[in-house]
């Protein structure tokens, strides 16, 4: 089912008041690559429980007003500061009534996706809030493309193998 962006906040709201979860899939790719397009994001209400630095919350963007999952990179008492881990910029402080609740579960292609979401998303908020996730990304990236290669190469060669 397609909702638009309104209709999809005020579906999640009603649900999270309700203490419940909610999932949903993902659009867009401004979370990229810890979320990806159409991967299915299960978003929890806080229930009394602290908003944390570089955790991933769903809220009301200032600037749109639309609904968007971003990873909070600063904490000022009752104001956050969001952005997106695949967007040059943040999206500006945000009022803790903005946030609806924060994604505790990723699923992609039915598994879980577990990175970014516990210990480590403190370091990819900090990396984030200098500029600099881009860059070790990208030095990642370069680093382990052969090795993923390799395993691809190795895992079609067993498929092929099988099939003989």
């Amino acid at each position: 089912m397609s909702l638009s962006s309104a209709a999809l906040v005020e579906l999640m709201t009603a649900v999270l008041d309700k203490g419940r979860s909610f999932r949903f899939l993902a659009k867009g790719f401004s979370m990229s690559p810890f979320i990806k397009d159409g991967d299915v994001v299960t978003v929890s209400p806080f229930l009394g429980r602290k908003v944390r630095l570089g955790e991933v919350v769903a809220f009301i963007s200032p600037q749109t007003h639309a609904l968007a999952v971003h990873r909070i990179i600063r904490k000022q008492q009752t104001r956050f500061l969001l952005q997106g881990d695949n967007v040059p910029e943040a999206d500006g402080t945000v009022s803790a009534e903005k946030i609806l609740g924060f994604v505790e579960r990723v699923e992609r292609q039915g598994r879980d996706v577990n990175l970014g979401l516990g210990p480590e998303r403190r370091v990819i908020a900090f990396l984030n809030r200098k500029g600099w996730l881009f860059q070790v990304r990208y030095v990642l990236w370069r680093l382990l493309r052969p090795l993923r290669d390799g395993l691809r190469r190795i895992a079609n060669h067993d498929l092929s193998d099988k099939e003989r």
